[in-house]
């Protein structure tokens, strides 16, 4: 048997904003020591050179990341144009520079093109896994592997500014979407090249709460006293484990049907609820609103999908 991990038993979600040049397991790692967390999980992968929105689950919620993975995210990037690099950053060596002609109404227009369903396929240097490991981790030994084209929906894109040979756009798209290919893709449609000189997740859909930074949460962790056990001005931060999977609709069901939930049963819901519709719900008990867990309809009752231990009575 493997070595149990040491730690505290809690459950719940902080959001971090994600600083540059850090990767998001190390970001993570950083804030599980902090809260001397035995479990931590994070719901969808920001590159080093990216930053923002990054939730982070401990103990429980862990549960629920692979329901939060499916949203759509909005990003903020900043584009060089007429510059085109082996990493779609500007990290990568220069393999093309050309003249930037692009006025905004020919911008505006061209960014239609991108609007919608499309297949694409991720960069190299983005952090999707390969038999355990980051893709950059073998584009930066220079070793190809073989990548999946997949298809992504591109939201909407806004124009928030154009001057000069900088381009920034506000994307919301598709889970899936690798942000540094749609502006490598967007220079080729452009004639002129582009990379991404800045990036940063604002918004994943479902996901609510206050972000915190690393220099925030390293403050506090420097008012905890672990040899007491005393976490409480780390504790006070840490949301609900739902926090993450807020865009699933919730039902109710009471004590009794709570019970057998957890144990892993079909529960039939509070009357009156039968009309809430989805894939997939959050269940809570009635008497005192804790989440049970996820569970999905099964005729007129809700077959548990996953459920959460600390809210077995």
């Amino acid at each position: 048997m493997g070595r149990r991990k040491s730690g505290r038993d809690i459950s719940g979600v902080i959001v971090l904003d994600k600083p540059l040049e850090l990767t998001s397991n190390a970001a993570l790692q950083k804030v599980r020591r902090f809260f001397n967390a035995r479990k931590g999980g994070h719901t969808g992968a920001l590159d080093p050179l990216a930053t923002g929105i990054l939730p982070l689950c401990f103990g429980e919620a862990t549960k629920l990341s692979h329901f939060a993975l499916e949203a759509d995210k909005t990003y903020e990037v900043t584009a060089h144009l007429g510059v085109r690099t082996t990493t779609s950053d500007g990290e990568g060596e220069v393999v093309e520079q050309r003249e930037v002609n692009l006025d905004n109404a020919t911008l505006e227009r061209a960014l239609q093109h991108f609007l919608g369903p499309q297949q694409q396929s991720p960069s190299m240097f983005s952090a999707l896994k390969y038999e355990g490991r980051p893709l950059y981790y073998y584009a930066r030994q220079g070793i190809e592997v073989p990548r999946k084209s997949r298809e992504i929906v591109i939201r909407s894109i806004r124009l928030l500014e154009f001057s000069g040979d900088y381009l920034s756009l506000e994307v919301t798209c598709s889970k899936g979407t690798y942000i540094r290919t749609l502006i490598d893709d967007m220079g080729q449609y452009f004639g002129c090249g582009a990379y991404v000189s800045a990036l940063r997740r604002t918004w994943i859909e479902g996901v609510e709460g206050p972000m915190h930074t690393l220099a925030e949460l390293e403050h506090l962790a420097a008012q905890c006293d672990p040899e007491q056990g005393d976490y409480r001005a780390l504790d006070a931060l840490l949301l609900p484990c739902d926090s993450v999977v807020q865009q699933i609709p919730q039902v109710w069901v009471v004590d009794a049907d709570a019970v057998r939930f957890v144990a892993g049963n079909p529960a039939a819901p509070v009357a009156g609820q039968t009309d809430v519709d989805h894939e997939v719900l959050r269940v809570k008990r009635e008497s005192d609103d804790a989440l049970l867990g996820l569970g999905s309809w099964r005729g007129d009752k809700i077959t548990p999908k996953r459920v959460l231990s600390i809210a077995k009575p």
